[in-house]
């Protein structure tokens, strides 16, 4: 087995203590390229032994640190560079966020060879002084302008601080910005720039993969990508988006359609991003969607398609999804998915790569063209045969608690919950009481007596006298009060209390007890029914302390009035009355009429407003009314006061 190029030209100048920038494709073994002399310039227990170093030369401190841009890339180079030192036992260490502080910490005190780790969680623990960085040799940065495009530059440069001034640097990227070569010039000291690339391998590309670029509508992208996923071949595939929500939304789909998916993007935990790269790997899930999060570093064997189902933001990016394909002199294929928006874009990266896809073909999933080049067997629809669902699925894979922050990984926590809540005694259901709608209240239910209510005292000697019975005791089951209708000519008016008015001058009424007392008397307009056969009756405004004297008519005179509303009549001959009192003649039958109750609480100490003139009468139901002389009208004047009626003679 030959080394790959940029293993053969790194490996003598690494080795000899030179800094390096080291270029080369995706898949040709940049890991190795760094990490054999990495592992050669630290000193372990076996050298020692061996007799190869100094025992004072041995130490817990990490004595190199490689620094990547993802959480995905820190667990691939942790594996490899644990497989590669196994045999010297080189002690390996993966830091980075997600996880508890707590395991990296005892790993931290029991002594680290090796440190991997992201930049957030090394700068961490080197403030807690929990991460000594002082006995650093080699400083390698991977994946370099990833790090500067993620805004990871201010941390890189701190921790560049935190290191020896006396090390080796080295970089390592397929692509190499600007900014990653001035970064070199001021943290470096004359560092070899390697580039490397096959002699039989033009361009930007790896040439073991195949490239096909398609115009595709957004809303029939779900139903090719189902059938490019059954083409004849196809292993592991990789579908790269833009966005989490479109990644989460397609792994989602897929899964409904009988494919066995996973996901991979930022919304994860760090727990369920690690169960869908273990299941990928393990060969349970066989379609990965994920973000470009994982286009960097993740290598994974048997991986045969690659498919953007966004357009890339540039040409790096592009570079570096379809480099999971095609990796090690494999064979891949690699799909990219343009909607008509991103034309401009991909055409961008189009002559930034010099590829030949300047604009692409207008494809759907029924487009014949697309059967052929992609190997597709005829007749395959978007959903995938029950046949042929082998796969163990996400499910199968457990996700492992890792002590993550955020109420995240809190697995064992909420299993134990429901045993806790079975030592605890049974809670017993409040008992609710239904007061509403005339039922009883319960009998062990406390009640409060409603306030008595007493009648209104005037100091006429005549008055009225109105009996109020005070409420003692439980109170008796609420009767649903009726609606009353203020506006005039309403039909009728609901009655309260039964108001009997015998033939002698003074009228005793008894009110029934008010379920529900007003603060304010209310302002009811009078529908006034008034059935006269022979001869007129003249009736007044009824007042609540004045007495009234009822002379006897000769037919019953029956109508309905709200409180202080004032009946209007037509009289025959009346005298002018006194002011306090007024005088009527006594009728020969029972007059009935019913108003509201007209006392007013006792709490009540507002001053009273004074009420409007009623209305008129309806004119619909007054019977046509003899008159004999002439017609009597109310004077208007202030409300509270009785106009006397007006005789014309």
């Amino acid at each position: 087995m030959s080394p790959f190029p940029i293993q053969e030209m790194t490996l003598p100048v690494a080795l000899s203590g030179s800094d390096v920038i080291g270029q080369a494709k995706t898949g040709t073994g940049k890991t190795l390229g760094f990490g054999l002399p990495l592992l050669e310039r630290v000193t372990v227990l076996a050298d020692v032994e061996a007799g190869r170093a100094a025992p004072e030369k041995l130490t817990d401190a990490p004595q190199a640190l490689i620094v990547v841009p993802t959480r995905e890339l820190c667990q691939q180079v942790t594996n490899d560079l644990l497989t590669a030192g196994k045999v010297r036992n080189v002690r390996v260490l993966a830091i980075y966020g997600g996880r508890a502080y707590e395991p990296q910490v005892e790993a931290l005190k029991k002594g680290v060879d090796v440190i991997v780790g992201t930049p957030g969680r090394l700068l961490d623990l080197a403030g807690q002084r929990k991460l000594d960085l002082s006995h650093i040799r080699v400083l390698v940065l991977d994946e370099a302008d990833e790090m500067l495009d993620l805004g990871f530059l201010p941390d890189v440069e701190r921790i560049i601080t935190m290191l020896p001034a006396k090390r080796q640097t080295m970089l390592f990227s397929a692509t190499m910005p600007g900014a990653v070569i001035s970064l070199a010039r001021r943290y470096m000291s004359q560092p070899t720039h390697i580039n490397a690339t096959s002699p039989d391998d033009e361009g930007t590309t790896v040439k073991n993969t195949a490239q096909y670029v398609y115009r595709a509508h957004n809303m029939d992208k779900p139903e090719m990508v189902s059938r490019i996923l059954q083409a004849n071949g196809r292993g592991l595939a990789m579908i790269f988006c833009r966005t989490k929500r479109t990644a989460a939304d397609i792994a989602e789909q897929l899964e409904k359609r009988g494919f066995a998916s996973g996901a991979v993007h930022g919304d994860l935990g760090q727990g369920a991003r690690e169960q869908a790269l273990r299941a990928f790997r393990n060969g349970k899930v066989d379609v990965l969607v994920c973000t470009d999060v994982a286009a960097r570093g993740i290598d994974v064997e048997g991986v045969t398609h690659v498919i953007n189902y966004q357009s890339p933001e540039d040409e790096k990016t592009y570079l570096h999804r379809i480099g999971r394909t095609g990796r090690a002199g494999a064979k891949g294929i690699a799909i990219t998915l343009v909607d008509w928006d991103d034309i401009p874009r991909w055409q961008l990266i189009n002559k930034a790569l010099d590829l030949k896809f300047p604009d692409p073909p207008e494809t759907y999933s029924t487009s014949p063209h697309l059967y052929e080049e992609l190997d597709i067997p005829a007749g395959t629809k978007g959903v995938l045969p029950r046949t042929e669902r082998t796969r163990a699925g996400l499910r199968a894979e457990e996700i492992e608690d890792l002590g993550e922050t955020g109420g995240r990984g809190r697995k064992s926590a909420a299993a134990s919950a429901p045993a806790v809540r079975e030592e605890r005694p049974p809670r017993t259901p409040r008992q609710r009481r239904r007061t509403r709608g005339g039922s009883a209240a319960e009998e062990n239910a406390a009640t409060v007596p409603a306030p008595a209510v007493e009648a209104v005292e005037t100091p006429a000697v005549d008055a009225p006298v109105v009996e109020m019975p005070a409420a003692e005791g439980p109170a008796e089951p609420r009767t649903p009060r009726r609606r009353r209708r203020g506006r005039v000519g309403a039909p009728e008016i609901a009655a309260e209390a039964a108001v009997e008015v015998a033939q002698a001058p003074v009228v005793v009424i008894d009110t029934e007890p008010a379920v529900k007392t007003r603060t304010r008397a209310p302002r009811a307009k009078a529908d006034v029914t008034v059935e006269v056969a022979a001869e007129a009756v003249t009736a007044a405004k009824p007042r609540r302390s004045r007495a009234r004297v009822v002379k006897p008519v000769a037919e019953e005179v029956d109508f309905q009035t709200a409180p202080v509303a004032e009946p209007v009549a037509e009289a025959k001959t009346v005298t002018k009355p006194r002011r306090r009192t007024r005088v009527i003649k006594p009728a020969e039958d029972e007059v009935d009429f019913q108003i509201a109750p007209i006392a007013e609480p006792e709490n009540d100490t507002r001053p009273r407003r004074r009420t409007r003139p009623a209305a008129k009468p309806k004119t619909e139901a007054v019977a046509n009314v003899s008159v004999t002389e002439g017609e009597a009208k109310p004077r208007r004047r202030r409300a509270p006061r009785a106009a006397a009626a007006k005789t014309e003679s």
